[in-house]
């Protein structure tokens, strides 16, 4: 019964996670054209920061316990399309952690980066959670 609960917990958390993921690109797509230091450019760095913050880094975590809890209790970290799976999440990870980088500059107010890029960097977090999906569902290998 507690991998339900476990489970549950899981897919609210990535649910979370990939809100964030999806939605902080595009705040960076509207910041980035705002003259810095004006008004709407300091209430989008509070917005991404508390996204970033309080929904997206928690909800990081909590699907990486949960799912090293399940991956363990359920499969016991055997499957191919599990580690597959894992390797996508990872990815996820690594490109969570650079919108966190991005998010970082705007602080300090550099913009490396044109709306074309973030517009394309919003597409990563979805194809890896295709991926995803598609390994949790069917199990391919």
């Amino acid at each position: 019964m507690i991998d339900l609960w476990i489970k549950a917990l899981h897919v609210i958390a990535i649910i979370s996670w990939m809100a964030g993921l999806l939605y902080l690109p595009r705040l960076f797509v509207y910041h980035v054209v705002e003259p810095v230091g004006s008004e709407t450019s300091e209430r989008f760095k509070i917005m991404e920061r508390r996204l970033f913050r309080y929904i997206m880094r928690p909800a990081m975590i909590v699907a990486w316990i949960a799912g090293l809890w399940l991956a363990w209790s359920s499969f016991g970290f055997r499957g191919g399309w599990l580690h597959a799976k894992l390797l996508f999440v990872v990815l996820l990870t690594v490109h969570h952690e650079m919108q966190g980088r991005w998010l970082r500059e705007f602080a300090e107010d550099r913009r490396a980066h044109s709306q074309r890029f973030f517009r394309a960097q919003n597409e990563i977090p979805t194809l890896l959670m295709i991926g995803i999906v598609i390994f949790v569902i069917v199990k391919p290998f």
